[in-house]
């Protein structure tokens, strides 16, 4: 075996220093030292002659000493039980100032890492996009042919598909100051044959946590002026407010005023009651609950011209990806009920289809794609009436289609993306795998000696003898993974395991065991487990413990029938 080198070390942004000394995550001083002096024992450079053997003793035990030396130190503890080994490197703060207690240490890193989070929030810009297309599929499903004479038949049989309005969207973020934000943003739309667009810049103050305001100025078809506020008005209750001016070329114009009030009625729910001077003009109000993997909401609303009650119910299945949507609205105008489904698709794409069938408005279909910030919908109508041929295609079909476009088409290209990420992953930690297969060889070299009399003296008091010990992942038989894992997610600790063993007995910590000395993770971002096989009285027992799970042996449990 080769002289394990300072740069054959893996990275130290993740190692555990309490795993490192078998120790618990609440371990008194007296602990620490015992464990210290027990590995210094084994891997301190004078304890080694032989020059490759010192060489790799010189850097477990540097390892060793570090993880003493932190968690000696109530300051650089209380660090690193925070924020980890990358917190004892953060620059900014004094870590060796005496005076400070450990939570005032915390809150200092906790202060550095928002003025981070500031400084990185200045640097993006956030754009977000959309695109919509209007779409008239009304011919598809007129009623009208037996009332019309040949020549209007002739036509009549070619029904028209057409698209009779466009617009998009485009706005993008820029940070002036850690409380001040401008938003640029434009609109361009079309319909019948007559176009429009806008563009509008908007600044938006933060005062404190609880209190922000807006003002917006927007040139296009006229000049349009604008403000909105938010006030928190205690522990339940904040209010919010809108109000324009939008003047035409002709003089003429709009104002309203808008005005809303809510209220946290529970820790689920919450009241809005709105009041808005206009056109149209009316008041509302509405409860909001939202629990884990849904959201219910009720709200009436009073009005010129119309008048309405609204209900909606949106459910969320993590485990499929998917959320259901239904909202049914009834008033002076008709009614109108819509039901739709989002999936989403990858880490960044989401897919949603939105059928709506009510009166006057007829039947109409919803598709949108959501793609990061970009967000592209098409709003097909499909009848002026209730028509049963119109729901059916507005709903059985769209179903079927994306049946057919998932096991096409997604469901391979899902599959294929997170094989490709898998192997990344996999071709990422190899290098660093390999690193820690090495510090584990090394220690596992360093142990021989000591490990012989340990096994020795525990043969001859028919104590603890480890016969085979095995870390990784570990596949049941006929669990129908065995092809999915193999020797090379499996590292033997049988050595490590009794080099831990004293007086008979063998204790490891609630934690992950990969950063015990001798150990390594051979299967990364897998769940792993630790066998053990070993004697006690001369009788056999094995026992199989998750990752980071505790382990406490011998015992009785744990025998097996010779």
């Amino acid at each position: 075996m080769t002289a394990l080198n300072q740069e054959d070390l893996a990275p130290e942004e993740d190692e555990d220093y309490y795993s490192l000394l078998n120790i618990p995550r609440d371990a008194p001083q007296s602990s620490i030292n015992d464990a210290y002096r027990r590995l210094s024992r084994l891997y301190h450079p004078d304890k080694h002659v032989v020059a490759e053997q010192k060489q790799r003793a010189e850097v477990m035990f540097g390892k060793i000493k570090t993880a003493y030396e932190v968690l000696s130190d109530p300051h650089r503890r209380a660090i690193y039980d925070s924020v980890g080994v990358a917190g004892l490197r953060t620059e900014g703060w004094q870590v060796v100032q005496r005076t400070k207690t450990p939570q005032e240490i915390r809150d200092e890193y906790e202060q550095l890492a928002r003025e981070q989070a500031e400084r990185r929030l200045l640097q993006r810009t956030n754009p977000k996009g959309s695109v919509t297309l209007f779409i008239n599929a009304t011919d598809l499903f007129c009623s009208y042919g037996d009332e019309l004479d040949d020549d209007e038949l002739d036509d009549w049989l070619l029904p028209q598909v057409e698209v009779t309005g466009m617009s998009f969207t485009q706005s993008i973020e820029a940070p002036l100051t850690l409380r001040d934000t401008a938003t640029m943003s434009g609109n361009l739309s079309t319909s019948n044959g007559t176009g429009q667009g806008q563009v509008s810049c908007s600044v938006r103050r933060l005062f404190s946590d609880r209190c922000w305001a807006e003002a917006e100025l927007g040139v296009g078809d006229g000049l349009m002026v604008s403000t909105r506020a938010f006030r928190s008005l205690g522990r339940h209750l904040h209010a919010t407010g809108h109000g324009f001016i939008y003047l035409l070329p002709n003089g003429l114009g709009r104002v309203g005023l808008l005005g809303s009030l809510g209220c946290q009625l529970d820790r689920r729910t919450v009241g809005y009651l709105s009041y808005r001077v206009g056109r149209p003009a009316g008041v509302q109000a509405m409860v909001v609950r939202e629990t884990e993997h849904s959201r219910q909401s009720v709200s009436l609303y009073v009005g010129v011209p119309h008048s309405y009650v609204t209900g909606s119910l949106t459910v969320t299945l993590p485990e499929a990806d998917v959320k259901a949507r239904l909202v049914a609205k009834g008033g002076s105008f008709g009614f109108l009920v819509e039901c739709g489904l989002d999936k989403k698709i990858t880490e960044l794409s989401t897919l949603g289809a939105t059928v709506s069938v009510g009166l006057p408005t007829g039947v109409a279909v919803k598709l949108r794609l959501s793609r990061a910030s970009q967000t592209y919908t098409a709003h097909v109508r499909l009848s002026d009436e209730l028509q049963a041929s119109a729901v059916f295609y507005g709903t059985v079909v769209p179903l079927l289609a994306w049946t057919a476009v998932n096991r096409l088409l997604v469901a391979p290209y899902v599959s294929r993306r997170q094989k490709e990420e898998a192997q990344r992953r996999r071709e990422a930690n190899r290098e660093r795998t390999a690193a820690k297969r090495r510090e584990a060889e090394a220690a596992v070299s360093l142990m021989r000696e000591t490990v012989a009399r340990i096994r020795q003296a525990e043969e001859l008091r028919r104590g603890l003898v480890i016969t085979a010990a095995w870390y990784g992942r570990i596949v049941q038989a006929g669990s129908g993974d065995q092809a999915n894992g193999g020797m090379e997610d499996l590292v033997d600790v049988t050595i490590p395991l009794q080099c831990l063993v004293t007086d008979s007995k063998l204790i490891l910590q609630e934690g992950t065991k990969s950063h015990l000395p001798g150990f390594f993770d051979p299967a990364p971002d897998t769940e792993k487990s630790l066998q053990v096989e070993y004697l006690f009285h001369n009788a056999r027992h094995q026992v199989t413990v998750a990752d980071t799970d505790p382990l406490r042996i011998p015992k009785p449990s744990h025998r097996t029938e010779s």
